[in-house]
């Protein structure tokens, strides 16, 4: 397996967490002689440029740091893709930690799907007494079985992305990782799920997991805009949330025999309800600006 990886690491304001990521992809088994780590802070006003300077040096991989006033999530793939010498892009977020064989495994499964152009890895268990730190957590390994292709914990071919033309740097908020799997995908190529397993680190009380949600809500309102084959808008209201919530509350107790999943059908109202205040307040300022 000679095939050359970039990690594209996009950040704004992870200093929690960076370090974790940073050092999840040290400990990788796949041969550091065959990876390369491009990070791009996207105007962080936190110490995230500090720590990821520290800990460079310890990064046995060419390591690119480019740091830049904000210009949004969208224009930062993008300087990971256009950047990158990699047949395949890893791309890592900053509240995420990868297993010793992610690496391996992505560029294994890509190598023998050829014809995949984008796969995403598969969420861990992360043990964790806090209840919404539990609850987002499983709400996450429960879907796990759907294809569902994001950046984060994903392998992009390089090709699949320069033929459908990278990124939209219209995005600055959230959705532009969708929007670019639709267009692989229109292209002609697949989107698959492997088996290389990951972990994101949850929210950890209601108050963040609210404002992660309500941010979700009112940047995807403008990738809807650009692309409203992105998604079916009913599938995002409170209502459908409580349904969805309920099969995976099934699947994650299956999974954990954990009676507190049984609330994942009132956390999913919770998160649903922020989005939908989050797409409605940019709606309205869309057409105030107007």
């Amino acid at each position: 397996m000679d095939s050359f990886v970039t990690i594209g690491i996009c950040v704004k304001n992870g200093s929690d967490t960076i370090l974790g990521a940073l050092e999840s992809v040290m400990a990788q088994s796949f041969p550091h002689e065959q990876m390369e780590v491009i990070v791009v802070d996207d105007g962080s006003e936190d110490g995230t440029l500090s720590v990821v300077h520290g800990y460079a040096s310890k990064i046995d991989m060419p390591v690119k740091i480019l740091h830049y006033a904000w210009q949004g999530i969208g224009q930062s793939r993008n300087t990971v893709a256009k950047n990158a010498l990699g047949k395949y892009i890893v791309w890592v977020d900053s509240d995420m930690v990868l297993s010793k064989n992610f690496v391996k495994e992505q560029v294994k499964f890509m190598e023998n799907n050829a014809k995949v152009g984008v796969a995403k890895g598969v969420y861990g268990i992360l043990p964790s007494a806090n209840l919404v730190a539990s609850l987002e957590n499983m709400s996450f390994v429960a879907e796990n079985s759907r294809s569902e292709c994001g950046t984060g914990g994903a392998i992009y071919r390089t090709e699949a992305l320069r033929q459908a033309g990278y990124f939209d740097n219209r995005l600055k908020l959230a959705g532009e990782d969708h929007d670019a799997a639709f267009k692989i995908n229109a292209a002609g190529w697949l989107l698959e799920r492997s088996s290389a397993v990951f972990y994101e680190r949850p929210k950890t009380s209601w108050r963040r997991l609210w404002s992660k949600y309500f941010h979700w809500g009112y940047g995807l309102h403008d990738a809807c805009q650009y692309n409203r084959n992105l998604l079916f808008l009913y599938e995002m209201i409170p209502l459908a949330g409580f349904i969805g919530g309920v099969r995976r509350s099934l699947v994650a107790y299956r999974l954990t025999c954990d009676k507190r999943n049984f609330l994942l059908p009132v956390q999913f109202v919770f998160k649903l309800s922020a989005w939908c205040l989050g797409y409605m307040r940019c709606h309205m300022q869309s057409r105030n600006e107007k």
